[in-house]
């Protein structure tokens, strides 16, 4: 059986591939706009899908959402076959899933606040050391007290206990402000502004529906829709990949190097990924980046400029496409001269002076060879997909989400008892048996009042008794008063 291999394009008359076997060792697809990166991108996902390996796609622009459905014959299709020695080649679509975080033109992604973790979450919140440090210590009390963090109102209960206890907390959690609890909170609605609200919840993603083949053995191509994402909540969108790349190292068992990868992902807009990102953070990105390969997942990021990329990544990429870049300005030429030196030479042109020059849908190519080694770069004609280049009309995509395997999975949100309610049911309790305090308080008080009405009810009456024994020893001095109390002495001790 002949090794599974991707086919990209063709050079001089030979096919350029990828093989299976080095799928994993990631990628890059760069350009300016307007070059091909869209097409480029959809050639390798259908390629992967052919090799029987899942893809994970982003669809910044919705143009992606074509692979869905069966191209149809162009002139300039024919034209770039007959240049291309691709066998096989027909048009046909291929088994698509759709997903977004709205829920309007796809399946809604969702994870939890616990999934998603303090460190990920601090970096989408934009959170300061101190503020960071506060959020990490709320997780901690959320595991100490067996609270769910779900969703946002889950965390925001929180923080609000965590502030009403801040004296009591404070010896095993640290100090716990006031101020940077407002602050966190604040961040918090402009992310609920920003639609989080949809993305934090259940029923959260289940990895094993983005790693689907279909009856025939080729891999599901799932595109998540991020076009409002990008302009509206980039970091966001950048904490829903980071989440994604998080939760495949750590669900996925070691595969080791194997024929085809068991997921592939494209991450369109890559720079956004380190943009901003904390110190902390890029040095997570990067070992996750170096290490999932172990996992069977390849990563593929689409960007203008692979300067955008640190170099610690740069540096972990196997396939290289890279299409043309325009120099307008010293700085541009100078980014030439550094993609330039990234390749590997060809005795055959100048890497650097072919770089802006490309046509659309042309690229320098970068492929490694089975022992890992990148081959000298070649001057590439990008293959035309089998699907359709352009949108699935609304109505198609439609269609397709109906029919769609998982269909009824994630559409209506949960909302089970977690955090919020938790805290609410904790705090109601607390209030009847405040009220239940304050009645028996009410009812002693009652009792002391009604014994003290007794106690002064007695001491009138012993009043009114000595107030007549005083009178009668003040008429002692008369002979009247003399006789009453002869009278009344002799009645108590006896006449003598």
């Amino acid at each position: 059986m002949p090794p599974a291999v991707v086919s990209i394009g063709g050079s001089q008359g030979q096919l350029v591939v990828q093989s299976g076997l080095m799928a994993s060792r990631h990628g890059l697809v760069a350009g300016a706009t307007g070059t091909g990166k869209t097409v480029t991108l959809q050639v390798l996902a259908e390629g992967f899908s052919r090799m029987g390996t899942p893809v994970f796609a982003v669809d910044v622009k919705g143009d992606l959402s074509g692979i869905a459905a069966a191209g149809t014959p162009h002139p300039k299709i024919n034209e770039r076959l007959d240049l291309i020695p691709l066998s096989g080649y027909r048009h046909q679509p291929c088994p698509t899933l759709f997903w977004d975080m709205d829920g309007k033109t796809g399946h809604s992604v969702r994870t939890t606040i616990s999934e998603m973790g303090p460190l990920l979450l601090s970096n989408l919140l934009e959170l300061n050391d101190t503020q960071t440090g506060i959020l990490y210590a709320g997780f901690d009390i959320a595991d100490d007290q067996g609270l769910l963090l779900l969703d946002l109102k889950d965390l925001r209960a929180l923080l609000a206990w965590m502030g009403e206890n801040a004296s009591r907390l404070r010896a095993e959690y640290g100090n716990i402000t006031s101020a940077s609890l407002g602050a966190i909170q604040r961040r918090l609605l402009v992310l609920e502004e920003q639609g989080a609200e949809r993305f934090f919840g259940e029923p959260a993603l289940q990895l094993a529906d983005l790693m689907h083949t279909d009856f025939s053995g080729r891999g599901v191509v799932s595109l998540f829709n991020a076009g409002r994402l990008i302009h509206t909540a980039p970091r966001l969108y950048t904490a829903f990949l980071l989440w994604l790349l998080a939760e495949l190292f750590e669900q996925l068992p070691e595969t080791g190097e194997v024929p085809i990868p068991k997921l592939v992902l494209f991450f369109d807009e890559a720079h956004l990924l380190f943009n901003r990102a904390p110190k902390a953070l890029l040095e997570k990105i990067q070992q996750v980046v170096r290490l999932i390969r172990s996992k069977g997942v390849g990563i593929y990021f689409i960007t203008q400029n692979p300067l955008d990329l640190p170099e610690a990544v740069l540096g972990q990429l196997g396939l290289k496409v890279q299409h043309a870049l325009r120099a307008f300005t010293a700085k541009d030429q100078k980014n030439i001269r550094a993609v330039a030196a990234s390749f590997v030479p060809n005795s055959q042109f100048s890497t650097m002076d072919t770089l802006s020059i490309l046509g659309t849908g042309e690229a320098l190519v970068s492929v490694l060879d089975d022992d890992g080694r990148p081959k000298p770069v070649q001057q590439t004609l990008i293959a035309p997909p089998e699907g359709r280049i352009g949108p699935l009309s609304e109505e198609e995509r439609s269609i397709l989400i109906q029919r769609s395997p998982v269909r009824g999975r994630y559409d209506a949100p949960i909302d089970r008892q977690s955090a919020y309610e938790m805290l609410k049911e904790r705090a109601e309790t607390a209030q009847i048996q405040e009220e239940q305090r304050l009645r028996e308080l009410e009812m002693e008080r009652q009792q002391r009042q009604a014994a003290r009405r007794r106690s002064s009810s007695g001491r009138l009456r012993q009043s009114v008794g000595e107030a007549m024994i005083k009178s009668a020893a003040r008429s002692i001095g008369s002979s009247i008063g003399r006789q009453i109390i002869r009278g009344v002495l002799g009645s108590l001790f006896g006449r003598r």
